[in-house]
């Protein structure tokens, strides 16, 4: 059977890279190749020329350099969880990061080294054995690379900034194959770009993450019943506003055991025992509880629970819109009310975070992360089980819902949920700080090798 030329380019680097990463190499119909081909979105059908699962930065250089001399396009798998499929390109190699997940920490220096595919709660574990926390997101399985590329969004955001704020080096295997180190003294215009102006500029191979002593961790979960949600949004909304910094809260709606949509608040309080228990009395009061779990616990206690989320709804497909609201007027909650009352499926939610404290008092050219002021980024994530629906009702409820919130949003919106064809959304994602960042793109990835979210720049493919 002839092979066409796309084919012929795999199986060459492919017979070439099995020379320096012997049996972690796949082409497709072998063994190890749906593994690598698999994300957290179902719907993604992308079908990458070959796939190399590298153990150290030396088979990176490699991967990177032979999909060069091929002729062929690069992308990276880390924790799998960018819902528009980036991490596997059509045709491409992917340089899959799953088997480095090392994490060492210096408890007296609080940092950690975090290899690049390394997941939150791989951090968060090895962080909490020596009472130490990192300013991680929300979900466990998320890689801390990704997460940190684009922002970082979490519940300790308030005291700790964003993931990207907490970044203060990495490894990286630039697209023509040399391996730097970055850091304040070294490379600094490139570190700037790390700290959330996407995966844009190279694969990286580890991450140095200031970490935080833990004070008094509170965390857990309060569902409300679908009749108080309109009570319940407007005292959560005016309780944002004064929140104190040592709050962390993500709420959603979505369908509760029976099929009806509820209202869930986790918060995540991390400061003195006494002041977060009347604190959290005071978010148990937003409204009488279905339920209400809240207690001492982990990080790694808050992202089990969102994992838990996760795992239920495996298997299905997932289309993600995102806003991000200055202030949670009533108008736009009664719009997020109204659309998860016509929700087209089970899987159907809406999540917002807020985004306060210490994250906001960051110079906003301090990090390519441009958005400092106070506000609330919405994810509408709709989801199906794929058998016998094309989805399409779905992606139009989620379309509907973010066209709705936008004349109560600000420009742009977050870099780490915006698709393919969110360009518009992109150009204005990084404020101020978008021109840096595409000159930047120019001197050390001039052919557009690594593709995120961020416009690139012109002429590149």
């Amino acid at each position: 059977m002839m092979l066409s030329s796309k084919n012929r380019a795999g199986a060459s680097c492919a017979d070439e890279l099995r020379a320096t990463i012997s049996d972690r190499v796949a082409l497709p119909g072998e063994e190890l190749y749906d593994e690598g081909s698999r994300v957290w979105n179902g719907a993604v059908r992308h079908r990458p020329a070959l796939i190399a699962f590298c153990k150290q930065p030396g088979e990176v250089q490699a991967a990177v350099c032979a999909a060069r001399r091929h002729g062929l396009k690069l992308s990276v798998r880390g924790g799998g969880h960018d819902w528009a499929g980036r991490a596997l390109r059509d045709d491409g190699l992917v340089v899959d990061l799953t088997r480095m997940r090392d994490v060492v920490v210096d408890p007296k220096a609080l940092v950690a080294t975090v290899a690049g595919g390394a997941w939150a709660r791989d951090v968060a574990t090895a962080a909490g054995a020596h009472n130490l926390v990192a300013a991680l997101g929300n979900c466990g399985t998320v890689g801390v690379a990704g997460l940190t590329l684009g922002g970082g969004y979490g519940p300790l955001n308030g005291t700790c900034g964003l993931a990207a704020d907490n970044l203060l080096g990495a490894e990286i295997v630039l697209a023509d194959g040399r391996r730097v180190t970055t850091g304040p003294d070294a490379e600094p215009e490139l570190l700037w770009a790390l700290r959330g102006g996407g995966g844009n500029f190279g694969v990286v191979t580890s991450l140095r993450v200031r970490l935080h002593p833990v004070r008094d961790m509170l965390a857990g979960s309060v569902i409300y019943n679908w009749n108080e949600m309109g009570t319940v949004l407007r005292r959560y909304a005016a309780f944002a506003a004064a929140a104190p910094d040592e709050l962390g809260v993500a709420a959603g709606m979505m369908s509760g055991p029976d099929g009806k949509p509820v209202i869930m608040v986790v918060p995540v309080w991390n400061g003195e025992r006494y002041q977060g228990e009347r604190v959290m009395d005071d978010v148990q009061a937003f409204g009488t509880p279905l339920s209400a779990q809240v207690g001492p616990a982990t990080y790694a206690d808050m992202l089990a629970q969102f994992d838990t989320w996760v795992e239920a709804a495996d298997g299905c497909h997932w289309e993600l819109r995102t806003r991000s609201l200055p202030t949670l007027t009533s108008e736009a909650a009664d719009a997020i009310i109204a659309a998860m009352a016509r929700a087209t499926s089970p899987h159907c939610s809406v999540f917002w975070h807020h985004f306060h404290g210490a994250a906001t008092r960051i110079p906003p050219d301090d990090a390519a992360f441009g958005l400092r002021r106070e506000h609330f980024m919405v994810e509408i994530i709709a989801g199906w089980k794929p058998d016998g629906d094309d989805g399409a009702a779905h992606r139009r409820w989620a379309q509907d819902l973010w066209q709705s919130l936008d004349p109560f949003a600000l420009p742009g919106g977050y870099a780490n949920l915006l698709g393919p064809k969110d360009r518009e959304q992109a150009a204005r994602a990084y404020g101020g700080n978008a021109r840096r960042l595409r000159i930047l793109k120019r001197h050390f990835d001039p052919d557009g090798v690594f593709v995120s979210a961020i416009p690139l720049p012109e002429g590149s493919p």
